[in-house]
């Protein structure tokens, strides 16, 4: 076999893969299960000063789910100042590391944008009798 001979079968194997339909590592039914108990653990995490969970809050901006069952969370504080600053995203990581299936967990911290009311949920507000 020749080098062009190996290099128009590795092409169309390539080619070949690249078209077919991708698969997920993880079975839907299992991404909303664990999307589901996630959301649990975050509830379960509550902003020390304010009597309401970080999810509700809305201080969670964004989770990711990897085929490997790593999570990212992109999360804020209500403000840069906040005496939690450096412990939150710990309790956030401990809280989602326990949920069945997930290998890591990773918070981020961002300030872009930066938290306001408006991000809070209609429980978090009604909690805080902010309506």
């Amino acid at each position: 076999m020749t080098p062009e001979t190996n290099l128009a079968a590795d092409t169309a194997a390539f080619a070949e893969a690249w078209d077919a339909p991708q698969t997920a590592a993880l079975a839907q039914a299992e991404i909303d299960r664990m999307t589901d108990d996630i959301i649990v653990a975050l509830k379960s995490v509550f902003d020390p000063e304010i009597p309401v969970d970080v999810y509700e809050l809305g201080l969670i901006y964004k989770v990711d789910l990897s085929d490997d069952r790593d999570v990212l969370i992109e999360m804020t504080l209500t403000a840069p100042g906040c005496p939690v600053a450096g412990e939150m995203p710990g309790w956030i990581e401990d809280a989602v590391k326990k949920v069945e299936g997930v290998q890591s967990a990773r918070a981020e911290l961002t300030f872009d944008p930066p938290w306001d009311p408006s991000k809070m949920s209609d429980e978090a507000k009604l909690a805080l009798n902010m309506f």
